[in-house]
């Protein structure tokens, strides 16, 4: 039971404050260079609107310092009920491109609710993980958690926002490990989706039903509940044609050309091609500063987030982009670390989910600029332009500095 707490500033890991600065700093820099091709209206610059968003969002994250663990504790179903109503709001105003993934309330810029949905997210699983810690060597205890996250997930997916419905529910497998879940009730959760993967090619999918039925036998359940798994699982997989239909025709394309990106160079496969092409002509070093032919031709498209990465890679070079990803590799592991010191376990349960909520935005964000994965639409951490990502990264890395203290309870 999580008391109320004496909070010490001193006891604060700060330090946290300064690798999140630097990677914002290299965002901006990256982000100045690109709005030179903006010479209209002050706030169509991404420049300026990132640092005026930097503000309130820097504001935030302090302030979230200052609430005691207990309450963060108390409150963590309230955010989450209020993160479901919100990414259902959009779906009560007209589209936007397209989509129902953002609300418009008068600002200069508009909201995506379902980068707060993330964070909300992953306290409710906490709070619930920590509250039943002793019955997760069930499997009916990992069931609600799942529940849990696919309520959120299931609204986003159906915006359509594929990249970052995945994203809420990449924290729940390694918070249910880090809770004590049975690593067989965690395989059974995966494999179906594995099975859906491998399908589309014959020997993939025959190594992956040679390993789940190892998998099962090793597990030594009994032989009609082996058998119930094993062919649960083939007949999924051999369903996925008719889940491939679900997809919508935009999803369906970015699959497609991922494999195959020639077959729609001036279409679904322009961003992986002109991705490809900017990283590759910076070379080292890069062209230099203001430089890169890519980005101020316009041949990278929304290179002030998705692909920001491509643009820093162009002008500054593989050393910029080794520089970024030791930084950020720095920022998550200490907050895993911290979480693996933390002396109370609903503390240590947020501190994973977002580490893992970072994680996904890292891997994903940089796979999709070198075409090793689809693109998915989800930016980088403290470095692409993004008014809500930007607010919700510093929420979650001042939450993390909280969590992270030892302070008494």
């Amino acid at each position: 039971m999580i008391k109320k707490s004496n909070l010490d500033f001193k006891e604060l890991n700060l330090s946290l404050y300064f690798l999140a600065f630097f990677l914002v700093f290299i965002g901006l820099t990256a982000l100045n260079s690109i709005s030179q091709q903006y010479d209209e209206k002050f706030l169509s610059s991404p420049f300026i609107k990132q640092i005026l968003l930097l503000i309130p969002s820097f504001i935030f994250s302090i302030l979230v310092l200052g609430i005691p663990k207990s309450q963060i504790h108390k409150y963590v179903y309230h955010l989450y009920f209020i993160g479901i109503i919100l990414v259902i709001l959009p779906f009560l105003f007209e589209k936007h491109a397209g989509t129902h993934r953002w609300l418009q309330i008068g600002l200069p810029f508009m909201i995506q609710p379902s980068e707060f949905a993330k964070l909300f997210t992953i306290l409710a699983l906490a709070r619930y993980l920590s509250d039943h810690n002793l019955q997760m060597k069930k499997f009916k205890s990992i069931i609600f958690p799942i529940i849990i996250a696919i309520i959120p997930t299931g609204v986003v997916m159906n915006q359509p926002d594929l990249g970052t419905s995945i994203v809420i529910l990449a924290p729940v497998i390694p918070m249910l490990y880090w809770s004590g879940a049975n690593s067989f009730y965690l395989f059974l959760i995966i494999a179906p989706f594995l099975s859906m993967l491998t399908v589309f090619h014959n020997v993939a999918f025959s190594i992956w039903a040679l390993i789940l039925a190892i998998t099962i036998i090793l597990s030594r359940t009994t032989l009609i509940y082996s058998i119930l798994l094993f062919f649960s699982n083939i007949f999924l997989g051999l369903l996925s044609p008719v889940l491939w239909g679900l997809l919508s025709k935009y999803q369906q394309n970015r699959i497609i050309t991922f494999f195959n990106p020639e077959k729609d160079p001036l279409g679904a496969a322009y961003h992986i091609i002109q991705s490809k092409t900017a990283i590759g002509s910076g070379g080292l070093f890069g062209k230099g500063w203001g430089e890169g032919t890519q980005t101020h031709l316009k041949f990278l498209p929304v290179q002030e987030s998705d692909f920001i990465l491509s643009v820093l890679s162009e002008e500054l070079g593989f050393i910029c982009i080794l520089l970024l990803l030791l930084i950020v590799g720095v920022l998550i592991h200490s907050i895993i670390r911290n979480s693996f010191l933390s002396k109370d376990r609903f503390s240590s349960l947020v501190l994973i989910g977002i580490a893992t909520i970072f994680l996904s935005h890292v891997f994903v964000n940089t796979a999709m600029t070198v075409g090793l994965i689809p693109v998915k639409g989800l930016p980088f951490p403290f470095v692409s332009a993004g008014g809500s990502f930007l607010f919700t990264s510093f929420l979650m890395l001042g939450l993390a500095i909280n969590l992270s203290s030892n302070y008494s309870e």
